[in-house]
């Protein structure tokens, strides 16, 4: 387990007792360590920065007492943004229809760029849409995947 791991497990209880959910913990830097941890609420609401700083709060308090992180870091909680980063496996069926920008670790009918719509998921399998046609990407292949900015995504936020 690594670091970021090992805090998500850590900080997670918490973040869940408040009525939120962990989309992504980070960790990055040199010296002095960045732990960025991506939330949102499990009640589908917008994230305030209010939301932002009581879990930041609380995520303080936690790694306060469990003291996961060797020296100094710095703390920043944020939303996942409108044009989010699909992280977890439902975040591919819950974005079911938008556009998505992924990328894989390996080749896949040899590319590691995808655009497209997204189609769902099996239950190891990513479905997109991309300008070729279907493609099914192996979700543990996935390196890096997020929302395209576009004009259906802006309209169907809530």
């Amino acid at each position: 387990m690594d670091g970021s791991e090992r805090i998500e497990t850590v900080i997670t209880p918490a973040i869940t007792a408040m009525g939120y959910e962990i989309v992504r913990v980070q960790m990055s830097g040199g010296r002095r360590q960045l732990l960025q941890v991506m939330a949102e609420r499990c009640d589908g609401a917008a994230m305030t920065v209010d939301d932002c700083a009581e879990i930041s709060r609380t995520i303080s308090a936690v790694l306060d007492v469990e003291d996961p992180i060797a020296g100094a870091y710095t703390l920043e909680v944020s939303s996942p943004g409108i044009d989010r980063p699909l992280i977890r496996l439902k975040d591919f069926e819950r974005f079911a229809g938008f556009e998505a920008r992924v990328e894989t670790r390996a080749l896949v009918d040899g590319r590691r760029r995808f655009r497209g719509i997204l189609k769902g998921v099996t239950a190891t399998q990513v479905r997109l849409e991309a300008e070729t046609g279907l493609v099914e990407l192996p979700f543990d292949n996935i390196l890096r995947a997020k929302l395209v900015l576009n004009d259906a995504l802006l309209a169907a936020r809530p």
